[in-house]
């Protein structure tokens, strides 16, 4: 009799075994932790270590809505790791909502960046009037903890910013999401809170940038829109969608070439398009990352002793939009400078 029960219990085990085997084989790469949730990773290489700047996604049982209401997030935590495949280090919470003055409610997509002995926590978080702004918090080590400037920064909107270092040491930011984002209520820099999304025949909204001051903390001049051409020159229509800019901006630089990438949002590609100079024009070149599990991607591509790699996220832990988890895998370029699409 226990011979029978001890064979029926190790065929359980290996059907069970056999069953996740199967489940993590549809995936191109796994979790890098799963005692938190976490997207939209920002990563960067400071110190020699690898630094990713996620959201940190919870159930906080807020309503779903079309705004995205249920990505409710209240703090951030910033992971590490020395190396791509080694041990995620969870730092722990490094800014927490309570310690923005100004905000009121969804802290999204940060992104990080070091100058001159100082790091730079760049976020998006409602204010007490639910506008999106972005604010800025310091820290002298990686990880935090951050301090939060009283104030956001000044002219600022919308969701996602990316902080890019060109090899001239000037600073810019990239940002903008339609939808949730707000991006579509800020014509000409200023607010209208009647402003709409765009019709299928119209230009789509386009992806805001500026420059910063040395100061890391204000920008140098008016935001300016980026401009993502087709190949023959025009911009993208909103019947487009499945190539023009919806949020996650992104900015890198390969071979003396600035390539913007982003999410097309509601039809799940990232995408990017290759441009001479860090305002753009940028020429639309194609997929980066094909749709992932779940509603949403928001990525980063980093250089990491010599090759490239690009993180995002999808929902293989939870199942759920709201609750997602970041991952890795290697990016690839052709000779032609162009990237090798990859299928998550």
């Amino acid at each position: 009799m226990l011979k029978f029960l001890f064979s029926n219990l190790l065929l359980c085990i290996t059907l069970l075994a056999s069953a996740q085997s199967d489940n993590t084989g549809k995936y191109l790469s796994q979790p890098l932790l799963s005692h938190i949730f976490t997207a939209d990773p920002s990563a960067h290489v400071f110190k020699g270590r690898i630094f990713i700047y996620p959201s940190h996604d919870i159930e906080s049982g807020a309503k779903e809505d079309d705004e995205g209401g249920h990505f409710d997030m209240k703090d951030y935590h910033i992971l590490s790791m020395k190396k791509i495949g080694g041990k995620v280090k969870d730092h722990g919470v490094a800014l927490d909502i309570k310690n923005v003055p100004w905000a009121g409610r969804q802290m999204w997509a940060p992104d990080a960046a070091y100058k001159d002995g100082t790091y730079y926590l760049y976020f998006p978080v409602k204010d007490k009037k639910d506008i999106f702004r972005i604010g800025v918090a310091t820290s002298k080590k990686p990880e935090g903890p951050f301090q939060a400037e009283p104030e956001p920064i000044k002219g600022s909107y919308s969701i996602d910013p990316c902080v890019f270092n060109d090899t001239d040491g000037n600073y810019y930011m990239y940002f903008g999401g339609i939808w949730g984002g707000q991006l579509q209520r800020w014509p000409n820099n200023t607010y209208d809170a009647g402003a709409k999304l765009k019709n299928p025949g119209e230009v789509a909204h386009l992806p805001r940038v500026a420059k910063l001051n040395p100061d890391m903390k204000s920008f140098a001049e008016p935001v300016r829109e980026v401009k993502i051409l087709d190949e023959k020159g025009n911009l993208f229509l909103e019947s487009n969608n499945d190539k023009r800019f919806f949020e996650a901006a992104w900015m890198h630089r390969y071979n003396g070439k600035y390539y913007f990438s982003y999410s097309t949002g509601d039809t799940h590609n990232l995408c990017y398009a290759i441009g001479d100079n860090p305002y753009g024009p940028f020429t639309y070149k194609g997929i980066v990352l094909k749709p992932v599990q779940g509603w949403t991607n928001h990525h980063s591509i980093v250089e990491v002793k010599g090759k490239w790699y690009l993180f995002y996220h999808d929902v293989q832990l939870s199942g759920k939009t709201h609750l997602r988890n970041v991952k890795v895998t290697e990016l690839k370029y052709n000779a032609d400078g162009t990237i090798q699409t990859i299928e998550p």
